[in-house]
């Protein structure tokens, strides 16, 4: 259900990458943008850790699969479903939060060369919000960035520091040996047989319940025991989520004998 998102060569959602040039790009505007369709049929979103207690309220907060296991929102139990957007990619509810690595793209902070240390503000070309527009906000004045590229670079920053805390709490994570195998059922009314999740991990409240006091004080301290329960709530969730798609007709109608199809 909630596999590491993206392809191994770009990160999700990003098409290519161009490095932002005040030379090649002097007469790129920026238009506003009120829809994701980019995101009509995600399922699952990376998060940082500082937004857990917002997406909390409303989404699943699950953690993908293998060696290094990113945090993700579950904007749906399937693959292809979002029970969040319309088809179009517009907010269904405009009190809903969106995750940082939604409202990032489509700039990124990205190495130029593979030795090098230093981070570039890119861009992927084939977004429809830049570009050699005729309206729209500029990115450059007099061969400067303009305001308004100071602050995309300023959220890209901001972004990458979110996700270096994030890298930290999913390795202590694992080093405290916390995280499981995840699997929910649901059972609906009138159904035969519940729909079993899985293909995710998550934290394991027995194990949690067994760390030593000063191991419990130490991530109490740290901000760390907030977060994780923040995900353990969280996991309540699934069913309004599941309620959503069956209401949408978007649930398998009937469930494999062991697990849900694409779960």
């Amino acid at each position: 259900m909630a596999t590491a998102p993206g392809a191994p060569a770009l990160p999700l959602f990003y098409n290519d990458l161009q490095p932002l040039s005040s030379d090649q790009h002097a007469d790129y505007r920026i238009r506003p943008a009120d829809k994701a369709p980019f995101l009509a049929n995600q399922h699952a979103v990376p998060l940082t850790v500082e937004e857990f207690p917002l997406v909390a309220r409303r989404m699943p907060i699950v953690f993908a699969v293998g060696d290094d296991p990113v945090p993700l929102a579950l904007m749906g139990l399937n693959e292809g479903v979002n029970v969040f957007m319309d088809a179009d990619g517009k907010l269904l509810d405009l009190d809903t939060y969106v995750p940082a690595y939604v409202r990032r793209y489509p700039y990124l902070l990205a190495k130029l060369r593979p030795e090098s240390e230093e981070l570039s503000l890119c861009f992927d070309p084939s977004s429809d919000t830049i570009g050699a527009f005729e309206d729209g906000e500029r990115l450059f004045e007099n061969g400067q960035p303009s305001e308004l590229t100071k602050s995309i670079l300023q959220f890209a920053e901001q972004f990458e520091q979110a996700g270096q805390k994030t890298a930290a709490f999913v390795k202590e994570l694992k080093e405290y040996d916390l995280l499981i195998d995840g699997e929910v059922s649901i059972q609906p009314d009138n159904a035969a047989q519940p729909f079993v999740y899985r293909g995710f991990q998550m934290v394991d409240e027995k194990k949690l319940a067994d760390l030593r006091g000063d191991q419990l004080r130490k991530m109490a301290q740290s901000g760390m025991l907030p977060l994780i329960y923040a995900h353990l709530f969280s996991l309540s969730l699934m069913r309004d989520v599941f309620a959503k798609q069956m209401a949408n007709g978007q649930a398998p109608q009937q469930p494999a004998p062991i697990e849900a199809a694409n779960a």
